[in-house]
């Protein structure tokens, strides 16, 4: 069964018209036509089964069939906060491996030592969106566009708060501090780690300083431990 993502979709339509990019991907590029079926998911938890009613290239009709909520709703809340990686092809490699494992929001952090303060989201958005398609995940993990450290860790979060670095000093291990079924934030900084004062304003902010292991990670290594340490500790 294809799937389709339709962000804007009302959960009580009967009928549907796919945007112009999907119309061409159904109709160019996979070839459906009139009475095939296929499914879509808005990225908000619901699975529609539907059918082409008007195979058009650029705005393709569907008869919506059936509506199911995704019934594998994950059990925890998880906010992964990283620096933008000078190389923005593994920022990508980040983003489409913690969608597929599950991530619930990223957020981009411009640190001190941060070697890429310029990021465009416009095509991050799109390897997520391919990310949820590819892996048949219901819900879309929100990418926020790029934000300083110190407004980043002054907002609001309610749950547990961490941060990953490589400086000395006590550290405790992710997996000893996750408490299950939770909300989590973790700070993964850039290719030079976080500044001193950096941590101690985390810390100060109520972030936990936390080491992934005794290798000294990449950034989007490190951040896709985390994604995956915490996905695999809730598992049940």
């Amino acid at each position: 069964m294809q799937l389709f993502y339709t962000p804007d979709i009302d959960i009580a339509s009967s009928a549907w018209y796919l945007s112009e990019e999907e119309s061409k991907h159904c109709v160019r590029v996979l070839r459906l036509q009139n009475a095939d079926h296929i499914e879509l998911i808005d990225g908000k938890g619901n699975f529609y089964r539907a059918e082409i009613v008007d195979a058009h290239p650029k705005r393709t009709l569907l008869k919506i069939l059936l509506v199911e909520q995704d019934p594998n709703k994950r059990n925890h809340y998880l906010h992964i906060a990283v620096a933008p990686t000078k190389n923005i092809e593994r920022l990508e490699w980040f983003l489409e491996k913690a969608t597929e494992i599950g991530i619930d929001e990223i957020s981009l952090i411009i640190c001190q030592r941060s070697e890429r303060k310029d990021v465009k989201t416009d095509r991050l958005n799109k390897i997520i969106t391919a990310a949820i398609k590819q892996s048949i995940k219901a819900w879309r993990p929100v990418l926020n566009e790029p934000v300083p450290f110190n407004k980043l860790i002054a907002s609001e979060f309610i749950g547990q708060k961490f941060i990953a670095h490589c400086e000395p000093g006590d550290k405790s291990s992710l997996k000893d501090e996750v408490r299950l079924s939770g909300q989590y934030m973790v700070l993964i900084g850039p290719e030079g780690d976080f500044a001193p004062n950096e941590i101690e304003d985390a810390q100060k902010s109520g972030f936990k300083a936390i080491t992934l292991g005794e290798s000294r990670l990449r950034t989007e290594t490190a951040a896709l431990e985390a994604c995956f340490e915490i996905n695999f500790l809730n598992r049940v």
